[in-house]
C-alpha cells in the first residue's frame, strides 16, 4: 500500500447523477479515500468535468495499481543499484510532476494514463523509504522508526480534508480553478521537497556529511552486528543470487500475503468511513462530517506508533502482527451484524487497527534477511504484495452494494480472519524451525553443521543468506 503525497490525491467514488447541489453532493461522500476533498460543488465537480461515468472511478484507480504493481520490484532494484539517496528524491520529483498534470486533465483517458504513470513512478516509495532506514536502524528500532512514516497515512485521513478546504479557499492560480489548483498545489510541494532531498539526502550513514568519521563507523557497526559479521559490509554490490534469496524467503512471502490481506481492509475503511459518518450526520455541514472522520484516522496513528513502540522495546514483530487481527474481525462483524450507524461509526475505531500492519510487516521482512540486497528485495515483495490487496480493495465496494455492502465487509471480515490463521501459523513454523536448525548445530552434518569448519568465504556465506546454517529467523 503506498503513502506518499500524490497517491493522497487522486481518489473519489463514483455516484450515480444526482442534482448538482453542494450540500447533496458531500453528503453523497465524494471524498477522497486517501486524502479528502471538501465536499463543495466545485470540487464534487471533478467527475462531472472530466467525463466520468459508472465504473470509471475504479478503472482510474485500478490503473495507478497496475502501474504500481509491475514497476514495484523494477523500482526497489534501481533503488539498491543507484543508492536511495539519488532514487528517492528523483521518483518524488516525477510524481509531483504528475500530480501537477492531473490539474490539467480534461478526459477519463488523461485521467486514466496520468494515474498510471504516477503508479509507476510512486512504486518505489514505500519500499524505498522502509529500505532506506533499514540502512541506519538495528532490527528491533526499525519499526518505531518505519511507523513514523506509516502514520502519515492515516494523519493525511484524518486533516486532510481540511487541506484541501485551505487550499479551496485560493480564488484561483494563474488560469487554474477550483480543485484543479489541489493537484497543482501538493505537486509543487512534492517537487519542491524531492529537490531539497536530492542535495542533502545521503545514501546511509557512510555518507552523512553531518556524521564524523567516528560516528560514521559506529552507525555502520552498529548494522554490521546484527548481520554476522563486521566484516560484511553495509551495503553490498547488487547481485541476482541475493536479490532471489529475499524474494523466496518463506517469512517475506508469509508476511507480504498477511499485507495484501490487510490492504484489501485499509482500502476498504478508507472507502466506507466517509458513508458511515454521513448516515449518522446526514444535515451537518462538509466540514463538521470531514471533522467526524478524523477521530478513527488518529485511533489508527495511536495504535500504529503505540504497537511499533512496544515491537522496538522487546524486539518482538510477529505476535504484533497476531494482534492486530481480533481487532479489525471484530470491527467488521460489527458491520455485519448491525445497521445501526452509530455502531457502525464505533466498529471504525476497532478496524483502524489495520493501519498497524504496515510498519510491522515491513520491519518483520527486513529482520529476516542478512545482506542488504535481500533486504531491499524482500521490503519490495512485501509491497507489491499490499498493492495487489490495494487493487482488489478498488472492487470490493461497489455501488450496487449500498448502502451497507455486506459484500465488501464479509470480504474484510474473512480477510481479516485469514490473516490471523497464517499470522499464527507462521509463528509456530518460525519457532520450529529454528529448534531444528540448533539441532543440526549440536549433530552436525553435511554443509549444514553449525559445528563443522565450512570452508565458506564472506561472498559465499553472505549468498547464502538466510539459507546460512548460522541463521536463526527472529520472531
Amino acid at each position: 500500500m503506498s503513502l506518499s503525497l500524490p497517491d493522497f490525491l487522486f481518489s473519489f467514488p463514483p455516484l450515480p447523477p444526482c442534482p448538482v447541489n453542494a450540500q447533496t453532493l458531500c453528503v453523497r461522500g465524494r471524498e477522497l479515500i486517501r486524502i479528502k476533498f471538501p465536499g463543495n460543488a466545485k470540487i464534487a465537480r471533478m467527475d462531472f468535468d472530466i467525463g466520468m461515468v459508472n465504473y470509471d472511478y475504479n478503472m482510474i484507480l485500478s490503473a495507478f495499481y497496475i502501474g504500481y504493481i509491475v514497476f514495484e520490484l523494477p523500482a526497489i532494484a534501481c533503488c539498491k543499484a543507484i543508492g536511495p539517496g539519488w532514487f528517492l528524491p528523483i521518483t518524488s520529483f516525477l510524481f509531483g510532476a504528475c500530480s501537477i498534470a492531473t490539474a490539467f486533465v480534461t478526459t477519463v483517458p488523461q485521467a486514466t494514463a496520468v494515474r498510471f504513470l504516477l503508479g509507476v513512478f510512486e512504486a518505489g516509495m514505500l519500499p524505498g523509504s522502509a529500505y532506506y532506514l533499514s540502512r541506519w536502524y538495528r532490527r528491533a528500532e526499525l519499526t518505531f522508526r518505519i511507523s513514523l512514516y506509516i502514520v502519515t497515512a492515516p494523519l493525511a485521513g484524518a486533516f486532510g480534508g481540511l487541506l484541501a478546504g485551505a487550499i479551496l479557499g485560493l480564488p484561483r492560480i494563474g488560469s487554474v480553478t477550483s480543485w484543479r489548483m489541489i493537484f497543482l498545489i501538493e505537486g509543487i510541494v512534492t517537487m519542491g521537497l524531492a529537490l531539497i532531498a536530492l542535495a542533502t539526502l545521503p545514501n546511509g550513514p557512510h555518507t552523512a556529511r553531518w556524521l564524523t568519521e567516528e560516528e560514521k563507523t559506529l552507525a555502520v557497526s552498529r548494522i554490521q552486528s546484527e548481520r554476522g559479521t563486521t566484516a560484511s559490509p553495509l551495503v553490498d554490490k547488487m547481485s541476482r543470487q541475493r536479490f532471489l534469496r529475499g524474494v523466496a524467503n518463506p517469512v517475506t512471502l508469509s508476511t507480504a500475503v498477511v499485507f495484501l490481506f490487510d490492504a484489501i481492509t485499509v482500502q476498504a475503511l478508507a472507502f466506507f468511513l466517509p458513508t458511515i459518518v454521513k448516515t449518522i450526520y446526514p444535515t451537518e455541514t462538509v466540514v463538521r462530517q470531514q471533522l467526524y472522520t478524523a477521530p478513527p484516522y488518529l485511533v489508527g496513528v495511536v495504535l500504529t506508533v503505540g504497537l511499533s513502540w512496544l515491537s522496538w522495546r522487546i524486539d518482538r514483530r510477529q505476535v504484533f502482527i497476531i494482534l492486530s487481527a481480533p481487532l479489525v474481525m471484530i470491527g467488521y462483524a460489527m458491520f455485519l451484524g448491525s445497521t445501526n450507524p452509530r455502531v457502525r461509526y464505533a466498529a471504525t475505531f476497532l478496524a483502524s487497527s489495520s493501519f498497524t500492519l504496515g510498519a510491522l510487516t515491513n520491519a518483520q521482512v527486513s529482520a529476516n534477511v542478512v545482506s542488504d540486497t535481500a533486504r531491499s528485495a524482500a521490503i519490495g515483495v512485501n509491497s507489491l504484495f499490499a498493492h495487489l490487496g490495494g487493487l482488489v480493495g478498488t472492487w470490493a465496494f461497489l455501488q450496487w452494494d449500498a448502502p451497507h455492502y455486506p459484500i465488501g465487509n464479509g470480504l474484510n471480515l474473512a480477510t481479516s480472519t485469514t490473516l490471523l490463521l497464517i499470522s499464527s501459523a507462521t509463528l509456530v513454523w518460525m519457532k520450529r524451525d529454528n529448534k531444528q536448525r540448533d539441532a543440526r548445530a549440536v549433530n552436525p552434518g553435511g554443509v549444514e553443521g553449525e559445528g563443522q569448519a565450512l570452508t565458506l568465504t564472506a561472498e559465499e556465506a553472505q549468498d547464502l543468506d538466510w539459507k546460512h546454517p548460522a541463521f536463526r529467523w527472529k520472531p
